[in-house]
């Protein structure tokens, strides 16, 4: 960074009362009481209100003072979210918790799975795959059939119940069971979740037996969310990558989706809670943020378990549609999952609360996906468990342009590979998602590697994306 933008930098944000240093790629932000880091390349903006939401959430206190926000910094995808900067890491006392740090997008997540087949076996096929696919991810053509008794069991009792209630019919019936129970050790986090039915809307949970044909499940939702068929492109570490079951020229399958409906339920009803449960009288929080304690603590991380057990739901079904589609018309049966992982979630770690929104964990051995922009590489990297930057990672590359400013431009698709296609039946959504609105992942991966967050594993390039 040149020494006059530093100086304009540093200028703009003193009259706003924060000291800003710049070291090694680093930016260290000083407000008050409230300070943070933010790894971020010299060549990357740091944006003013990213930057003020969270100072607001390194703030953030119990209303006795007594507990709160142990260490805040961010990664290189970190721009403004609607209340907290997404690409933020938050980590609290055991028994303290910010529900508006996660959201309502509860247990947003990435899933990448094989196909067992390579360019060269799918290609010929691409028309009548493109097809299916369209209708069952996107077109309202998945049969998921499941019975509240179901539901109830993945709420009350775990993901393993789940897979052991769901009963055959529609997608059920293709569904390799053993396989399915076998993949829940490649999630990670998933079973760290509580969880109680009574956190669920009623209609996942009412009358015993009764089949209920959820709208949202098996649905990946609208904003930066999709499905992608991708081709190994470029392996890395060889050794990282025969763990994960990948070379150079297989077709996987990565799966960027969430809670959906119930995210939205449980994080809005949990926002209100926190703000709700402030003392009357006494003075509430400049920056409108709240925590929750104790009990309410362990209740609100046993409701958003609800949730994110229900994200886990979604991204398996999606992922089985694809299977069974690939198993159909390919005759494609030796399908992998490589890894599940949250970035939209609180999980208890090393005797704190850390809280990602829109970052990744990153803890020694676990491995790590990181999207590009729709049209742009990405990664699978292993993490190096760095306890600066709170064993995590980023989730993506990050956006650099608001969705208003994209659509006003309207942005010819044009700066992706040739060989890259977008299937979506919302034309606005390939406007809003379009590569330029997104910061370079080549300069958001780099960074990582070189500050020792990451090292990278394998090279992922698209082929076919699926957008609702």
């Amino acid at each position: 960074m040149s020494d006059l933008r530093f100086s304009r930098l540093q200028r703009a944000f003193s009259r706003a009362g924060i000291a800003v240093d710049y070291r090694d790629g680093v930016y260290h932000l000083h407000h008050e009481a409230s300070q943070a880091t933010v790894l971020l390349p010299p060549s990357l903006p740091l944006e003013e209100k990213a930057v003020n939401q969270l100072l607001a959430f390194a703030s953030v206190r119990s209303p006795d003072g007594e507990r709160g926000v142990c260490k805040a910094c961010a990664t290189p995808d970190f721009h403004p979210g609607s209340v907290a900067p997404v690409g933020s890491v938050v980590a609290t006392d055991a028994d303290f918790v910010i529900p508006a740090a996660v959201g309502t997008d509860i247990n947003c997540g990435m899933r990448l799975l094989t196909t067992g087949l390579t360019l060269d076996q799918v290609a010929p096929h691409k028309t009548r795959l493109v097809e299916r696919l369209t209708r069952s991810l996107l077109d309202n053509g998945r049969d998921v059939p499941v019975h509240t008794a179901a539901f109830r069991a993945l709420f009350d009792v775990g993901p393993s119940a789940f897979l052991e209630a769901v009963q055959d019919g529609g997608l059920w019936s293709a569904c390799d069971r053993d396989r399915m129970q076998a993949e829940l050790d490649a999630c990670i986090g998933l079973a760290t979740f509580g969880g109680s039915a009574r956190h669920a809307p009623e209609a996942y949970t009412g009358v015993r037996h009764e089949v209920f044909r959820d709208p949202c499940l098996g649905t990946p939702g609208s904003g930066n969310h999709f499905v992608e068929l991708q081709v190994v492109d470029h392996v890395m570490d060889r050794h990282e990558a025969y763990r994960a079951g990948l070379k150079a020229g297989d077709v996987v399958v990565m799966i960027h989706s969430g809670s959906r409906d119930i995210g939205f339920h449980v994080g809005g009803r949990w926002m209100d809670r926190a703000r709700d449960e402030w003392p009357k009288g006494l003075r509430h929080p400049k920056s409108g943020l709240y925590g929750l304690a104790g009990p309410l603590a362990d209740e609100y991380l046993e409701a958003m378990g609800v949730a994110a057990r229900y994200a886990w739901a979604n991204r398996v079904v999606l992922a089985e549609l694809v299977r069974k589609d690939f198993a159909e018309l390919l005759g494609a049966t030796s399908s992998r999952l490589v890894v599940d992982v949250p970035h939209n979630v609180v999980l208890r770690e090393h005797g704190m609360n850390i809280h990602r929104k829109g970052a990744t964990p990153a803890n020694a051995g676990d491995l790590a996906l990181i999207p590009g922009s729709m049209g742009d590489y990405s990664y699978l990297a292993a993490g190096l468990g760095h306890e600066d930057w709170l064993w995590s990672c980023s989730h993506g590359a990050g956006r650099r342009m608001r969705r208003q400013q994209v659509r006003a431009m309207r942005p010819a698709p044009a700066d992706v590979q040739a060989s890259w296609q977008c299937v979506t039946l919302r034309e606005e959504r390939r406007i809003e998602e379009a590569p330029q609105a997104y910061k370079p992942i080549g300069e958001v991966i780099d960074a990582q590697e070189r500050a020792g967050l990451i090292h990278c594993a394998v090279r992922l390039r698209p082929w076919i994306t699926f957008k609702a």
